[in-house]
């Protein structure tokens, strides 16, 4: 899991760079809760201090190539320092969650310091009860979900009867090269794409059926994403002409055994259960904030729109944990707030989400990042510019909703067990809300990261999760949720008695 010296980001690493514009910081991570007392700042140091070999990326830093000829590199920092990158915070009276997503969102607001290794890991005691949190933060463009969680799982111990911290182990950072140093890599990159591509002509020559089915293969999913282009995500008051620079931070925690027993008894997928979570949460919040989402027209109401969100799907391999960067492809789901059925929504959304699996779409993603990687060794990154504009624009999606899932034993940290895992997505440029969704040891957690600016009110949007929950789970048991809360059919799309009325007919003709 050791990563070499001068390690080049790919496009797709590159693009998260790309796209830290005005007040979009494409920082991830978590808000980590530990029962037990809070250790000290000399301890919590020790324990880092004695990992900091694990991970070698920890003790790098981005550095650019003269005239921006290709993406940047990772180099040693050598003038590293983990104090610059450890935080103490004691919350406020009473000490309670509340307290500490107010000081989470302090902390997620600003953006990352991309003249240092890109994470941040913050103590944080002052609770109430006996316990204490780990704010953790790194660029999107060093780890994605996944690689997120192996940072932890390597800071932490699978076991509470760990032994104590050892003795930090020598370090010698090599140094970075000069510029023209820099330059002569720059010239080899050049000789290395033409190496590339002489790779593939040769292999091409060799099987041209297999050439050509991978190309026929890139080209269709790049028309889908074209296509997608022009069936842009609606327009909703989350996607504002541009969002500031306050962060809102908001969570909810569920049994993953309850998300299982839905996607069996109703069907699809535990992340497809998840997304209907979120649509139905969705729909409630938009009811209940948002008077200009459904217009009257005549006698009639507009429909409420379908919201498309991003949705990451993990392509690393068993053998790739461990390893930084992003190993990445995106769907684009519907989240079809209009249907007033959750037992509908979730069909809707299982059915779209098998489609898209099965359609040319993550190829199309795959085939643009792995075009611009052909020239990652010398194209600048202003061309890279478009492309990543392009893949976090609004017209495309209108919120991010990733799930990952993490580990399902009990973690510990000097003892003291991990009991909750709120997770912490990015928020693109015009996009005032993620949605971000993790399981550890057998719970769900919803972290939701907001701009007030432009959705206010994020923590009325995390407690409609429980109700989301709920009437998914009543269905499952064969319950026929009740048809909606007293103005909400009126409210959201019109009258929706003929599409309850399918879903009950569907319902019993299961349970008979």
């Amino acid at each position: 899991m050791a990563q070499r010296h001068m390690d080049r980001l790919s496009s797709f690493d590159t693009s998260f760079l790309a796209n830290e514009k005005d007040n979009a910081h494409m920082a991830i991570g978590a808000v980590l809760v530990f029962d037990g007392p809070a250790p000290s700042e000399d301890e919590f140091l020790a324990q880092i201090r004695s990992r900091l070999h694990l991970l070698p990326r920890l003790r790098q830093r981005l550095l650019i190539p003269p005239l921006g000829l290709g993406t940047p590199f990772w180099v040693d920092d050598e003038t590293f320092d983990v104090h610059r990158h450890l935080g103490h915070a004691t919350l406020p009276a009473p000490g309670t969650d509340e307290e500490l997503r107010a000081l989470a969102g302090e902390l997620y607001a600003p953006a990352l310091d991309r003249g240092k290794p890109l994470w941040e890991l913050t103590l944080v005691d002052g609770f109430a009860e006996e316990r204490f949190a780990v704010v953790y933060k790194t660029h999107h463009a060093m780890a994605d979900g996944i690689s997120a969680v192996d940072i932890g799982m390597l800071l932490f111990d699978a076991r509470r009867e760990a032994p104590p911290p050892g003795e930090e182990r020598p370090w010698r950072p090599r140094r970075s090269p000069s510029t023209p140093g820099l330059a002569v890599r720059a010239a080899a990159g050049v000789v290395a794409t033409l190496r590339r591509m002489l790779h593939w002509l040769s292999g091409a020559a060799h099987d041209p059926g297999d050439a050509s089915r991978r190309a026929g293969d890139g080209l269709a999913g790049l028309w889908e994403v074209t296509w997608n282009l022009f069936r842009a995500a609606p327009k909703v008051s989350i996607n504002p002409p541009g969002i500031g620079p306050r962060r809102d931070l908001a969570w909810a925690t569920f049994d993953l055994a309850e998300f299982k027993r839905i996607k069996n008894a109703l069907g699809g997928t535990v992340n497809d259960v998840s997304l209907a979570v979120a649509a139905g949460a969705l729909r409630a919040w938009f009811a209940e904030t948002d008077g200009s989402f459904c217009r009257p027209q005549g006698d009639k109401r507009t429909r409420v729109p379908e919201l498309k969100a991003l949705v990451p799907v993990s392509i690393r391999t068993i053998d790739e944990h461990g390893e930084l960067g992003n190993k990445l492809t995106a769907m684009r789901g519907p989240l079809p707030i209009g249907l007033a059925d959750p037992v509908e929504r979730l069909a809707v959304i299982s059915a779209a989400m098998d489609g898209l699996k099965a359609s040319k779409q993550p190829l199309g993603a795959e085939a643009i990042w792995g075009l611009n990687d052909w020239f990652r060794d010398f194209a600048p990154p202003v061309l890279l510019g478009p492309t990543a504009a392009i893949n976090f624009s609004t017209r495309l999606f209108n919120l991010l909703v990733t799930n990952f899932p993490g580990p399902q034993i009990p973690f510990y940290a000097l003892g003291r067990e991990l009991t909750a895992i709120h997770p912490v997505g990015f928020l693109a440029r015009r996009h005032g809300l993620a949605i971000a969704i993790l399981s550890y040891n057998g719970r769900v957690s919803f972290g939701l990261l907001a701009d007030p600016d432009s959705v206010p009110g994020v923590d009325r949007l995390a407690a409609h999760l429980d109700p989301a929950v709920a009437e998914l789970g009543a269905a499952a048991s064969g319950v026929v949720p009740p048809l909606a809360s007293p103005g909400d059919g009126d409210q959201l799309a019109g009258d929706d008695r003929p599409r309850f009325a399918r879903a009950r007919e569907r319902r019993a003709a299961r349970r008979g």
